[in-house]
């Protein structure tokens, strides 16, 4: 992907308009932290663009992210161990980052 096609983005790597998101966007911000998607990764994409289509907010914490996961997709997804494999460091904000969402509120 060329760089100047990447949108605008903040010092923490958001992007500044949710809008601009694209597959592409979210396969580059991943490879960033040399993460390669995969369906399970795209999977929980799909569901952080539909919670926050419905919510209009990102999920505010990892707790509640986790939680959310769980709801929608079962319990065999929705445990912090499942999304830390998928998305190190702290999910919640590594996943919400490659949706192209807002920063989640009470992730450091």
């Amino acid at each position: 992907m060329v760089s100047d096609a990447m949108p605008e983005r903040n010092n923490e790597g958001f992007l500044e308009n949710a809008q601009d998101w694209t597959e592409t966007v979210a396969a580059a911000i991943a490879a960033e932290d040399e993460l390669e998607l995969t369906e399970k990764h795209w999977e929980i994409i799909q569901f952080l663009r539909s919670f926050y289509k419905e919510h209009e907010m990102s999920p505010p914490s990892n707790r509640l992210f986790v939680k959310a996961v769980k709801e929608a997709l079962g319990e065999d997804k929705g445990n912090s161990i499942y999304l830390m494999q998928l998305f190190p460091g702290t999910p919640a904000k590594t996943a919400c980052r490659i949706a192209g969402l807002p920063r989640p509120t009470n992730c450091l």
